[in-house]
């Protein structure tokens, strides 16, 4: 009986040798955003990837503020990645940490380093800086400062964390190769000059620590084995390695690099989203037609929509794009046999039954989801005067148009068959009443004679229905033209967002909560809004259409 094959990715496959050769004997990895804008759908990649291999290892998974610039953090960034983090489902337990707690411990480090002579205090500006550097044509040129002396360098970096010097006046660089074909080893900068109160530490310190020397120590103290990141950081490993290493880390972390996640015609840069929330033209870091994790979340996609679209996107070492229509094809085979199936009219016109003689609400049985019987089914109230939509009247019908016209004869889903006598219109020609007679044989929407219509049209009572606003959610760039201009502006959809006040839904939906979702008869998938419903003002966030031309690829 031949064993059955499990497939797994390249860091799998690595991970899997560290183990076997006794590299590690266990498995810890991280999630390390910098809190200076939410996070988006390619950060939901990094989480799902790093907590699940941490839950496939029986390891630990540690969730960490890389917080070492504060020009751009605030605790509003902070709070808003716990939730999305949370949201998604990885549990860091008690492994929650900030890259700012390990201030004094960076610094002592560094310390070391000067003591060791493997950094030293430069006076260059930043303009000079780059000039010494060199390209990547031409080798860099030594810093005057590079051969100071231990002492001198140890009362400088005092100096610079005392407050003696002026921002960009001083910085602390690592001693490595100012000839070395990888840039990032030309004798980098560890620390910076920034006289700034930060979110964590507030004004103790005024001197950072930068990213490259902050990030491989933070790994370090917390034992991370393996520290994923994506491929932007493959030139970097070198740097890390140095920094670890010449620390002294017996067992340093390993670096593995992956693509990032690239979605088409989709906007994820901080600070074009940044303009465009200042510019009023989106409500927030959370507005629905963005692809932020808490924008996705508000318009009422799921935790396991997302995971199933990062499984079906892939983990490679390639840089590719996946198509938004396979993140709507994921919501949509996760709802459409979760979430009950509901009547709600857009655009509504009055349709009054001449014939149904009573006043009183009858109450009909509806399936809540004919895909999944478990979910029941539920009582909707039926009258004399209905609202339907629009769209499914017309008095001079093309061919093949199966809904109500003068003379024609349909099904009200869960019902009865109406046919349509007559009809009223404004003073401009617009329909404001159908008159219908319906059958009483044919409760429940089956005639006892075998009678057939092609047409079934959804409905809801004048008298029970619920008012509720709909936002209709396109694109927020024109994807036709694409996403940028030649100036490098957002080529914006001005038909991004479209907003029906006037709706009205059956009444189950008056109890419904924030992120609450269901299926609209015929119309698509919609979300409670969670900024501005009210219980006396619902308002429905349409997550997707129901029809998609997307189609998973086969494999062969």
């Amino acid at each position: 009986m031949s064993e059955e094959v499990v497939s797994k990715n390249f860091i799998e496959v690595e991970i899997d040798k560290d183990l076997k050769e006794g590299v590690y004997d266990h498995v810890c990895t991280r999630f390390p955003p910098e809190p200076n804008g939410y996070l988006h759908i390619g950060h939901a990649k990094s989480i799902i990837l790093n907590y699940g291999l941490a839950k496939k290892y029986n390891g630990e998974f540690h969730m960490r503020f890389d917080d070492t610039n504060p020009t751009k953090e605030k605790v509003e960034f902070v709070d808003s990645i716990k939730a999305d983090i949370q949201w998604l489902g990885a549990d860091w337990g008690e492994h929650l940490y900030f890259a700012s707690n390990y201030f004094d411990k960076m610094y002592e480090v560094a310390v070391d380093l000067i003591k060791k002579g493997l950094a030293y205090v430069s006076d260059l500006t930043a303009e000079e800086m780059r000039e010494y550097r060199g390209d990547f044509e031409k080798p860099g040129k030594e810093d005057p400062s590079r051969n100071r002396s231990v002492e001198e360098n140890l009362q400088l970096f005092e100096d610079m964390k005392n407050g003696k010097f002026e921002d960009g006046s001083h910085t602390l660089r690592a001693k490595i190769d100012m000839a070395s074909p990888n840039i990032n080893m030309r004798d980098p900068i560890l620390y910076r000059v920034a006289h700034m109160t930060h979110h964590n530490t507030g004004d103790k310190w005024c001197i950072y620590p930068m990213y490259d020397f902050a990030h491989p120590l933070e790994d370090a103290f917390e034992g991370i084995t393996h520290s994923i990141c994506t491929l932007e950081f493959e030139d970097h490993r070198p740097l890390y390695d140095w920094v670890v290493k010449s620390a002294g880390f017996a067992h340093p972390p390993r670096q593995i690099e992956f693509a990032k996640m690239y979605l088409t015609n989709v906007v994820t840069g901080k600070r074009y989203i940044k303009k465009l929330v200042e510019d009023g033209i989106v409500d927030g870091w959370d507005d629905p037609r963005l692809v932020s994790i808490a924008a996705l979340r508000r318009r009422g996609f799921t935790p396991s929509s997302i995971q199933k679209f990062v499984e079906l996107s892939g983990i490679s070492k390639a840089n590719s794009s996946s198509d938004y229509a396979m993140l709507e094809y994921c919501i949509r085979e996760d709802l459409k046999t979760s979430r009950s199936r509901v009547m709600a009219v857009l655009d509504p016109v009055k349709l009054v039954i001449d014939n149904y003689e009573s006043d009183e609400i009858e109450w009909l049985e509806a399936p809540n989801n004919l895909e999944n019987e478990a979910l029941g089914s539920r009582k909707v109230p039926f009258g004399k005067e209905l609202y339907i939509d629009r769209e499914d009247f017309m008095i001079e019908p093309p061919k093949k148009y199966f809904r109500l016209y003068p003379g024609n004869e349909v099904r009200l889903m869960n019902a009865y068959f109406v046919t349509c006598n007559s009809y009223e219109t404004d003073e401009n020609g617009k329909v404001t009443c159908i008159h219908c007679t319906y059958d009483p044989a044919t409760k429940g929407g089956d005639s006892p004679d075998g009678r057939k219509v092609k047409g079934t049209i959804h409905w809801v009572a004048a008298k029970t229905a619920l008012k509720a606003e709909v936002r209709l959610y396109e694109n927020i760039v024109d994807e036709e033209k694409g996403v940028y201009n030649e100036d490098g502006s957002l080529n914006l959809n001005p038909n991004s967002l479209t907003v029906l006040k006037d709706c009205l839904v059956e009444p189950s939906l008056k109890d419904a909560k924030a992120y609450d979702s269901f299926q609209f008869v015929r119309q698509g998938f919609f979300c409670v809004d969670s900024k501005d419903s009210k219980p006396d003002s619902l308002v429905f966030n349409r997550i997707v259409s129901l029809k998609s031309s997307f189609k998973l690829p086969v494999n062969n």
